[in-house]
């Protein structure tokens, strides 16, 4: 209803953005380019951030960035498992059937591995999201899993992706030798409020709205209420649309903004 009312071809707000039409932010830039080195040069790389400031869509751009012909791409969404259960999961993102026992598991996935490397040319490109919940024996099972003993290079990109607690988990001295094998580190921090703004206008550019939407104390309120969290934004973007359009309000004010966030119970 509120496309209609508001002349939109689309959702501006869906969480289903083609990477293509992504808004480049400093953040999404910064992290990018990071991901962008590790890519050229492997190894491991840890990406965090606090929940909705952008991570799971930055790493999506990523990874359908790469050429399939030299990337073989790996998602691990649930890093609450037992570290056996994780080296299956690893085994079939790698398209293998995993053995029974972690043993012969971690031959298997040394074996792929060297093979897409050395044979096909491929580098697997791991990611690992909700890092935070790793227990600290698969991480330390990770490093050794990617050493490849005489041979001192990488054979594959690992990204650790999880909130911000992750980082503090990462600097407890039995988690040393993994906090050694990093090579790109880049905390997610959101939007700023001039991005803000920009991306809400974005947004509805995109879905074929050229005029002003947004009243100015309403792109104030848009920000302070998500702290630049892409999440949140568009959540409550969204619902103020929904709550505008029923009220057949031409503009979103301020006042629309907090009904939205009354729905949503997003307070600032």
């Amino acid at each position: 209803m509120y496309k209609v009312f508001y002349g939109l071809t689309k959702d501006p707000f869906t969480k289903e953005i083609d990477p293509s039409e992504a808004f480049r932010y400093n953040d999404f830039v910064q992290a990018s380019s990071r991901l962008e080195f590790l890519k050229n040069t492997r190894g491991f790389g840890v990406i965090t951030g606090e929940p909705g400031s952008g991570k799971t869509f930055l790493l999506n751009c990523f990874l359908s960035s790469l050429n399939p012909s030299l990337y073989k791409p790996i998602y691990i969404p649930i890093s609450t498992v037992t570290v056996n259960d994780f080296y299956a999961a690893l085994c079939e993102g790698l398209g293998i059937s995993p053995a029974q026992k972690k043993i012969r598991m971690f031959t298997q996935i040394q074996d792929i591995i060297a093979t897409y490397y050395n044979s096909k040319h491929i580098t697997p490109v791991i990611v690992i999201d909700e890092a935070q919940f790793l227990k600290n024996a698969i991480l330390d099972d990770l490093r050794i899993i990617f050493n490849f003993g005489m041979d001192s290079r990488d054979y594959a990109v690992v990204i650790l992706c999880g909130q911000t607690q992750f980082v503090n988990q990462l600097s407890r001295q039995p988690l040393e030798a993994v906090r050694q094998r990093i090579v790109v580190n880049y905390t997610m921090k959101g939007l700023t409020k001039t991005e803000s703004v920009d991306f809400i206008n974005h947004r509805l550019k995109l879905a074929g709205r050229i005029e002003p939407l947004f009243s100015e104390d309403a792109l104030e309120l848009l920000y302070s209420s998500s702290n630049g969290y892409l999440r949140n934004l568009t959540a409550l973007a969204r619902m103020s649309l929904i709550c505008g359009s029923n009220l057949k309000a031409q503009i979103i004010n301020s006042e629309i903004i907090y009904q939205a966030q009354t729905e949503l119970a997003i307070m600032v």
